[in-house]
């Protein structure tokens, strides 16, 4: 089952914020997410905050489930300044989102934009599972106002997908693809996971490849995680299949990055390539880039103008708390200015677009210089200008930084 959520300060009933997160609301872009925490089945090396009909135990329900959220977003707008700032990006993640009707997330779409305001050029993205949907049901999203689809493929290659609890058949995402392609959609992802115990170069090769030739303008690649908890974990615990390997998940962000380079795809962030700027996914680059958000759903995080809070976990609470008429949010923290630096120093080194030196101090800045001598970064050698990762530094940049930090 998911951990356990951070300690924090407590959170008013209202869910108000401090004068000093809502005063500068409208300065950074404003997005939402929505998670859906609803799951068929576990996958045996997922952690996330998702529960299935026998964990959900009663008292919450995936059909009473667009009310709750609709709730929540219904106290977002008593909190925040509406008027200032229209929402650029929605994105519904979970557990599984298509779970729900394509008519229950339009209606959730539907709030946001009645209650917030909607940006004309809105980015609207749905995480699916490919086995969840079909032709009738993308054309359905598109028509609810979803513009952009992110597909769970994970692997082509059916002995890794056994090893991630994977249900869905190799060619299924391809064929959703080719379907969101038919509904309308422009922008449409695909998730790779490297580093599967028994996956070989040559199987994450034809990923990669069955992934490029699906025709998305966007692809994910994410090395796994062995997370504490999971069957996963218990598998390699008890000896059964071997831990990923770190050299061999060197090997394949270095495969992805060429095999994914000579099909047209470009690194904006550590883990993502994109075909265009277009492509590239708006919701996350808010989260990179420091924008504010509210997070809506059992365990959803957000952050407003330096407060960040997170929600109860469990469905049944977070229910709960909303009949009864309080915020569902468990705790939050205020973050300190040197602690807002600190985090987007960690963020936006990941992205290609680089890393002002302006925020970094001096033994940071000197540290740079060695950096730059070892081939981990590119750019200027004054403060004046950004810090680019090498792909070198790609591979080193959790050790990076630690050492701007």
């Amino acid at each position: 089952m998911p951990g356990t959520l951070p300690e924090g300060e407590p959170v008013p009933d209202d869910g108000s914020l401090p004068a000093s997160a809502t005063q500068g609301f409208g300065d950074a872009p404003f997005g939402v997410y929505v998670h859906v925490p609803f799951c068929r089945t576990r996958c045996g090396y997922c952690d996330f905050n998702t529960y299935t009909a026998t964990e959900l135990g009663g008292g919450a329900s995936q059909a009473a489930y667009p009310d709750l959220v609709t709730q929540e977003i219904g106290l977002a707008a008593r909190v925040l300044p509406t008027a200032k700032k229209p929402v650029t990006a929605v994105f519904f993640g979970g557990g599984t989102p298509t779970l729900l009707a394509p008519g229950q997330l339009g209606r959730i779409i539907a709030m946001i934009d009645e209650r917030f305001g909607l940006a004309a050029d809105a980015e609207v993205t749905v995480e699916a599972n490919p086995e969840t949907v079909g032709p009738a049901e993308l054309a359905q999203l598109r028509a609810e106002g979803v513009t952009r689809l992110s597909f769970g493929m994970q692997s082509a290659v059916p002995h890794v997908l056994r090893v991630l609890d994977r249900e869905h058949e190799p060619g299924r995402p391809a064929d959703c693809v080719r379907w969101a392609r038919a509904a309308g959609f422009e922008h449409v992802s695909l998730d790779l996971i490297y580093g599967t115990p028994g996956e070989s170069d040559d199987d994450w090769r034809r990923s990669l490849t069955a992934a490029a030739q699906a025709g998305p303008d966007h692809v994910s690649a994410y090395a796994l995680i062995v997370e504490d908890g999971t069957r996963l974990a218990a598998k390699v615990r008890r000896g059964e299949i071997r831990p990923p390997d770190d050299d061999a998940m060197a090997d394949r962000y270095l495969i992805a990055d060429e095999l994914l380079g000579a099909a047209g795809f470009t690194w904006y962030e550590l883990s993502n390539w994109a075909t265009s700027d277009k492509a590239q996914c708006r919701h996350n680059l808010l989260y990179w880039t420091g924008g504010d958000w509210w997070g809506f759903g059992p365990g959803a995080h957000s952050h407003v103008g330096g407060v960040r809070w997170w929600n109860v976990k469990h469905p049944t609470a977070y229910a709960a708390r909303l009949t009864a008429g309080k915020s569902p949010a468990a705790a939050r923290e205020r973050l300190t200015a040197a602690e807002q630096r600190m985090e987007e120093i960690m963020l936006r080194v990941r992205l290609a677009e680089g890393l002002p030196l302006s925020l970094l101090t001096v033994t940071a800045l000197a540290e740079t210089e060695r950096m730059r001598a070892d081939h981990l970064i590119d750019g200027p050698a004054h403060a004046a200008g950004s810090l680019v990762l090498t792909l070198r530094g790609r591979l080193l940049a959790d050790a990076i930084i630690r050492d701007l930090t």
